[in-house]
């Protein structure tokens, strides 16, 4: 298959062209580098089925030619990143999802919209599953990123009952490892990172909220089995295993041998206090659960940051309209 890949430069975005790639597809990349990094490619940059477009797909998509399968995970993820890019997220998961999903209708391709758990907000139900509605704060500060996300939902699910576009939509929990930006400013990158440098590891609050971390491999085999699929979704992806902050600190530092110290700070406004998936959906219709425990998994993170970084040359898209 032709597969169009938003974000594709990104820390998913680039493992999700890995394993198309190497299953057989064709893959065009789309990327502004606004948060991502040439680097996440460059093993990939002699691969004769891989092509990288450096543009911003709220305002152009550019490609050209038969699409069969759209994947649009364009989008500033980290709450770093979009405190930093407000209108810019806002722009991505409004105008470019839109251009995504008319990029799909005009192919009459497949999309997959990559959502995020950030949907439910401070949740009041436990776990989550995917009929919950959220609590979602539409003025706080994460509110940029939720919002694109939920307004972005709403717009495929239009597209699908409206134009009958073929949409499926996944919602993706706390995922790590490599290529995942060491200043990223989320909690797994926070903490390998300082430990590795010998600093105190950061705790926002009293360290007891909780998350549920998905290694990046089991999350691409989830993204990937929606591809190939007619699931509209939403479906929940991530790890059903729920850890403290507290533990996940503790377990960085046994895994990197790191001495460092631990410090509290005080906790973000509307940072959620548990996170974890309700993941039967995806069970039952995709085959889906995650394999890797979350000790493999960081010991892999942790190896790939002592790791150097290495470059790819991108093309520039100029004066490209939808």
């Amino acid at each position: 298959m032709r597969v169009v890949v938003s974000g594709g430069g990104g820390f998913l975005g680039s493992h999700l062209c890995e394993a198309l790639l190497k299953r057989g597809d064709h893959v065009v990349c789309l990327d502004d580098w606004s948060t991502a990094s040439p680097s996440n490619l460059a093993h990939l940059a002699d691969h004769p089925a891989l092509e990288v477009v450096e543009t911003d797909v709220s305002t152009a998509v550019g490609v050209t030619g038969g699409v069969d399968v759209v994947a649009h995970l364009a989008s500033p993820a980290s709450p770093m990143d979009y405190h930093r890019l407000p209108l810019h997220t806002l722009a991505v998961g409004s105008r470019g999802t839109e251009n995504m999903l008319a990029l799909a209708q005009r192919n009459a391709a497949r999309v997959v919209l990559a959502s995020t758990s950030e949907v439910y907000g401070d949740p009041l139900v436990h776990p989550q599953h995917e009929d919950y509605w959220g609590n979602v704060n539409p003025v706080g500060p994460r509110s940029v990123y939720d919002e694109a996300k939920r307004f972005a939902e709403a717009l495929a699910m239009a597209y699908r009952h409206s134009r009958g576009v073929n949409v499926g939509v996944v919602r993706i929990f706390n995922t790590y490892g490599p290529r995942v930006r060491p200043d990223d400013g989320r909690v797994v990158s926070n903490f390998v990172t300082q430990a590795l440098a010998g600093e105190p590891l950061t705790v926002y609050g009293d360290g007891s909220q909780t998350r549920s971390f998905c290694y990046v491999d089991d999350l691409i085999r989830g993204l990937v089995a929606m591809i190939d699929c007619d699931e509209p979704g939403p479906v929940n992806l991530g790890n059903p295993q729920e850890h403290t902050v507290a533990e996940l600190a503790e377990l960085v530092l046994r895994i990197t041998g790191s001495s460092s110290a631990v410090e509290y700070r005080l906790l973000p406004t509307d940072d959620p206090t548990r996170r974890r998936p309700d993941i039967t959906r995806a069970q039952e219709r995709l085959g889906w659960s995650p394999r890797i425990p979350l000790e493999e998994g960081l010991r892999r993170t942790v190896a790939w940051f002592r790791s150097p970084p290495r470059q790819i040359a991108v093309r520039s898209l100029q004066d490209t309209v939808v």
